[in-house]
């Protein structure tokens, strides 16, 4: 296949197994100049397994802006060059935004070589709703963490995140907090000889005992559980009747063990009720 100057190749690669890579994308490797990699020691196990030998060059979120007069230097010198990720697909939660937006001012096509993305790969095998919206890395602090997902309850589609292993408990214990009532994948290791995927309901999963490595791929399932509103007057009845006797706290585990419904909302109800009735 040809290949032209003026254009940026964004490839994928593979996630783990390296015989995921499509034939075209291995044509626009061969036949490629100047590869931009995250870290071209992992790239270059790639390229080694099938023969490639091109000249790589680190590009990554801590360098990117100080590579972009290099790199359009290198378009006008009729150099071909590909942008490839560590693993999957280029740009999505992985650097090179910048770059694809440089390219397009400078008059460069961009051109896509679709092939393997943890993302899609993981909603295949889901189960749930196939309309989903992909987050990416979640906020690292709880107070940054509970505004994104109080808004991302609101959306009635699957929800996907990337986590590095060392912070899915903490993550855990948030996540049944704002997706009570709601199924929950984890999947580690894709495509990878100990690949595995953890299916459970979000208020039963427990904390994982031993440390895991690498990153997870999470899918929340779809919201069923919203309060309807002809459910509304009986909720706020017994959120009356459970106030007088007990905490609000309580109140709250109480509903929700019975009536199954998002914990927070009922939070949210058990809160206004206490304050409009002075309970």
């Amino acid at each position: 296949m040809k290949l032209f100057s003026n254009h940026l190749y964004i490839v994928s690669t593979p996630i783990g197994n390296l015989d995921d890579i499509t034939l075209r994308a291995l044509e626009v490797l061969k036949n490629t100049d100047i590869i931009l990699c995250e870290d071209t020691r992992r790239s270059i196990k790639l390229l080694s397994h099938y023969k490639i030998k091109k000249k790589l060059i680190s590009y990554h979120k801590f360098n990117e802006k100080k590579q972009l007069t290099d790199i359009i230097e290198y378009f006008n010198e009729g150099k071909i060059l590909s942008l490839i990720s560590d693993a999957g697909t280029p740009l999505l939660s992985d650097p090179g935004k910048l770059l694809v937006n440089h390219c397009l001012k400078n008059g460069i096509k961009i051109v896509p070589i679709p092939g393997v993305s943890s993302i899609t790969a993981v909603a295949s095998v889901s189960g749930f709703k196939d309309q989903f919206l992909f987050y990416g890395f979640l906020p690292k602090t709880e107070t940054e963490l509970n505004k994104s997902l109080e808004l991302l309850t609101q959306i009635d589609y699957s929800l996907i995140f990337f986590s590095p292993a060392k912070k899915i408990n903490f993550y855990l214990k948030i996540f049944k907090r704002h997706f009570s009532g709601r199924k929950i994948l984890i999947a580690r290791e894709m495509t990878k000889i100990h690949e595995s995927f953890i299916r459970e309901e979000i208020d039963s999963i427990k904390p994982f005992k031993n440390p895991i490595k690498g990153e997870l791929t999470i899918v929340i399932s779809e919201n069923n559980n919203k309060i309807k509103k002809i459910d509304e007057e009986k909720i706020v009845n017994k959120i009356k009747k459970y106030l007088k006797k007990y905490s609000l706290k309580d109140t709250v585990n109480l509903i929700v063990e019975t009536e199954k419904i998002n914990k927070k909302k009922i939070y949210d109800l058990s809160l206004k009720v206490k304050n409009e009735e002075n309970l």
